[in-house]
C-alpha cells in the first residue's frame, strides 16, 4: 500500500520558515518523481516544487522561486521542502505526490499526479 505522510506544517508570523518532511512507503521511491501542491481553500491545487530521478530535474513555481528549496533523500525515502521568507500568501495545505518518472519530466499540474498525501497546513500570519 502505497503511502505519503507530510509532516512539518504550521503557524509561522511572515518573513519565518518552515521545513516540511514527507515520508513515502510502497513504491520505489527512487524511481519517481516527487512533489509539493499547494491548496487554498476554493482555489485549484497547483505546484509548488517538484524533483525527478536527477538532480537537476527540479521544477519550481514562479511564486516560490528563490525562497524555496526541495529535495530527496532517496536512502531514507523522505522528500523535504524548506520554505524560507514565508508570506502569508503562501498560506495553503501542502500536499506531498508522487508520480512514476517516464524519462519526459514531472508533473507540474494535478491531475499528472497517482499519489497524494493526506496534507499538512502552513499558516503565515502578517
Amino acid at each position: 500500500q502505497v503511502q505519503l505522510a507530510e509532516s512539518g506544517g504550521g503557524s509561522v508570523h511572515a518573513g519565518g520558515s518552515l521545513k516540511l518532511s514527507c515520508v513515502v512507503s510502497g513504491l520505489p521511491f527512487a524511481d519517481y518523481c516527487l512533489g509539493w501542491f499547494r491548496q487554498v481553500p476554493g482555489m485549484e491545487r497547483e505546484l509548488g516544487a517538484i524533483a525527478g530521478i536527477d538532480d537537476d530535474s527540479i521544477t519550481y513555481a514562479d511564486s516560490v522561486k528563490g525562497r524555496f528549496t526541495i529535495s530527496r533523500d532517496d536512502a531514507k525515502n523522505t522528500l523535504y521542502l524548506q520554505m524560507n521568507s514565508l508570506t502569508p500568501e503562501d498560506t495553503a495545505m501542502y500536499y506531498c505526490a508522487a508520480e512514476p518518472s517516464n524519462g519526459l519530466g514531472c508533473p507540474e499540474e494535478p491531475a499528472g499526479v497517482d499519489y497524494w498525501g493526506q496534507g499538512t497546513q502552513v499558516t503565515v500570519a502578517s
